[in-house]
C-alpha cells in the first residue's frame, strides 16, 4: 500500500511540473505571438509602409481584445491589455487629425484619450495605486539620478534627429506648457503602459530581466516612426535606463519625470540654443539664464516636496 501511494505521489508531481510547463509555453506563445507582431508592424512603419502598419495593428487590436475574452486568467488578460494600449497607442496616432497648428497641441489629443482604456484596465484588473508604481517613496539621490539620465538620454536623442522646436520661444509660458504636456500627457501614459503595465507583467511571468529586455525592445520599435536605426537602437538605450530606474526603484513618478525631463530638452530647449547657432551673446546669455532658471525651478520643486514627505514620516 505505501508502494502505491508512493507511486501515485510520484505520477501527481510529474503531471504537475507537465502542467506547469505546458502553462509556461501558453504564457510564452500569449507574450512573444503580439510582441512579434507589433515588431513587425513598426519595422513597416520604419520603412514607409504606413497603411500595412495601420491595418496590422487594427488587426491585432482585435485579435486580442477577442482572446481576453478567451482567457480567464487574469495574467493572460493582463499582458494582453498591456499589447492592446501598445497597439492604440500606434493606432491614434496615425489616425488623429490635425487640429492646431502648433504640433505641441496635438500631443493631448493622442495620449489623453489612452487614458480612458487605461483606467478601465487597471479597474478590471483591481490594480491598486503601489501595483502601479505611484508611491511617495522618493530618496535624496533619486533627483540628480533623473537629471543626470535625462540630460544623457535628451542630448543622445537630439545628435540622432534634431528635431525642430514645438514651442516659439523659450518663454516661460511656453516652457509651462511644454512641461505640462511633456509630463502629464506623454511621460505619464507612455510610462504607464510601458513600464507600470507592460515591464511589470512581463517580469512576473518570464522573469525580471527578461522582462525589461523585451519591454525595452518594445519601447525601441514604437519610435520607428523617425525612419533612423540610430533613433530605434538610442531608444532602445533610453528605454533600458528607464526600466532599469522602474526595476529598482519601482516608482512610476521617477520614470515620468525622467521622460518628461527628456522631451521638454529634446523638443523646447535644445532645438533653440543648438540649431540657430546663435552669435548675439546677449541673446544666448538670456537664453542660458531661462533654461538654467527653468532647471533651478524644477529641483526646487521637487526638493520642496521631498522635504515635506520627509517631515510627515
Amino acid at each position: 500500500m505505501e508502494t502505491e501511494a508512493e507511486d501515485f505521489v510520484v505520477e501527481n508531481e510529474i503531471f504537475s511540473k507537465i502542467r506547469r510547463a505546458d502553462q509556461f509555453q501558453i504564457d510564452l506563445l500569449v507574450i512573444a505571438i503580439p510582441s512579434i507582431m507589433i515588431i513587425i508592424a513598426e519595422m513597416s512603419f520604419f520603412t514607409g509602409m504606413t497603411k500595412f502598419t495601420l491595418w496590422t495593428h487594427l488587426v491585432l487590436l482585435i485579435t486580442l481584445t477577442f482572446s481576453t475574452m478567451i482567457f480567464n486568467d487574469k495574467n493572460k488578460q493582463h499582458i494582453l491589455s498591456a499589447f492592446i494600449l501598445l497597439s492604440l497607442l500606434r493606432i491614434v496616432n496615425l489616425s488623429m487629425p490635425v487640429f492646431f497648428e502648433m504640433t505641441l497641441h496635438s500631443y493631448i489629443l493622442i495620449y489623453a484619450p489612452l487614458a480612458i482604456p487605461i483606467y478601465i484596465f487597471v479597474k478590471n484588473q483591481n490594480l491598486g495605486i503601489s501595483d502601479l508604481g505611484i508611491t511617495r517613496n522618493i530618496k535624496y539621490y533619486d533627483l540628480p539620478l533623473v537629471l543626470i539620465a535625462s540630460v544623457v538620454i535628451a542630448a543622445g536623442e537630439f545628435l540622432i534627429i534634431k528635431p525642430s522646436y514645438l514651442i516659439p520661444d523659450l518663454s516661460l509660458l511656453n516652457l509651462f506648457k511644454l512641461s505640462i504636456i511633456m509630463i502629464f500627457f506623454v511621460g505619464l501614459i507612455e510610462e504607464l503602459i510601458f513600464r507600470s503595465i507592460l515591464q511589470t507583467k512581463l517580469e512576473e511571468m518570464i522573469g525580471r530581466y527578461q522582462g525589461l529586455i523585451l519591454a525595452t525592445i518594445l519601447f525601441a520599435v514604437m519610435h520607428s516612426g523617425y525612419s533612423t536605426p540610430y533613433e530605434i537602437a538610442f531608444a532602445g538605450f533610453a528605454g533600458f535606463i528607464l526600466g532599469t530606474i522602474y526595476l529598482i526603484r519601482r516608482n512610476l513618478l521617477l520614470v515620468t519625470m525622467t521622460q518628461g525631463l527628456v522631451n521638454i530638452l529634446l523638443f523646447g530647449v535644445l532645438p533653440h540654443i543648438v540649431i540657430p547657432k546663435l552669435n548675439t551673446s546677449g541673446l544666448a546669455m538670456e537664453n542660458t539664464k531661462l533654461i538654467v532658471g527653468f532647471i533651478f525651478l524644477i529641483i526646487s520643486i521637487v526638493a520642496i516636496g521631498f522635504i515635506e514627505l520627509r517631515k510627515k514620516k
